[in-house]
């Protein structure tokens, strides 16, 4: 009796041996890049993966790694000490240095670390390609309507608080282009031209690097900005591109 029973172990062993061979030969085969690991460090360098925008949220936690890696990058910044109350506080704001071609928000904004490195890597792998494939430029100048308000979502006296409140999120309302043209969401969303297409494409682009992207197509509310935030709904949590 003890020997079937050691055959039908020694085949299960060997079906496992032989699938952790074929899984080997398929990872070598189809490798995938570092960004498209979800235990793989964060970089800027690369483009964005399945991965990237986890980790960007995952910097929430770690605001020490979040600023190391906006110095990695180059970025120019000061890092602004925890403000407001309660849930309106902010504990690990940067403010970007003006005038930096690697990230020309207008006017200059303080916001949650996360955010910094979603724009960072939002404008470089999204919005100047973009401007570069429909209007054979590039993107001088991102207008937008704030980030840190003490707000509940919509103004609302109750309900869930708005990651506005935290400094967490940005409203992107405008691109301006090196030739001086400006794309501005209230006018130009619903255009049937290369202005429409590009910012339909800074939207859908930037859903890989934001936890949330809320745009005319989602409600009336947003008919005339882009709300870009890192809402942290966990390592698996449903993230929002509307």
């Amino acid at each position: 009796m003890a020997y079937p029973i050691a055959l039908r172990w020694l085949r299960r062993i060997i079906v496992l041996v032989l699938c952790a061979a074929v899984a080997l030969v398929v990872f070598a085969l189809f490798r995938p890049a570092p960004q498209d690991l979800p235990w793989t460090p964060l970089r800027l360098d690369q483009p964005p993966g399945l991965f990237t925008g986890r980790k960007i949220v995952a910097l929430g936690r770690d605001p020490a790694a979040c600023r190391a890696l906006l110095e990695t990058a180059g970025l120019k910044f000061t890092a602004v000490p925890p403000r407001g109350p309660d849930q309106c506080r902010a504990p690990d704001s940067v403010r970007a240095a003006p005038r930096q071609d690697m990230l020309t928000l207008s006017p200059v904004v303080t916001t949650a670390c996360p955010i910094t490195v979603g724009l960072l890597a939002w404008q470089a792998n999204v919005v100047q390609p973009a401007a570069q494939r429909l209007f054979g430029t590039t993107v001088t100048r991102i207008e937008h309507f704030g980030s840190y308000s003490c707000r509940r979502m919509y103004g609302r006296q109750e309900g869930s608080w708005s990651e506005h409140s935290t400094g967490n999120a940005i409203d992107v309302s405008a691109f301006v282009l090196t030739d001086g043209r400006r794309i501005a969401v209230l006018r130009d969303w619903s255009r049937d031209d290369g202005r429409g297409r590009f910012l339909h494409a800074v939207r859908d682009g930037g859903c890989t690097l934001f936890a949330t992207v809320l745009s005319p197509d989602y409600n009336a509310a947003h008919r005339d900005h882009l709300h870009l935030d890192q809402a942290n709904r966990g390592d698996t949590g449903w993230r929002a591109c509307r």
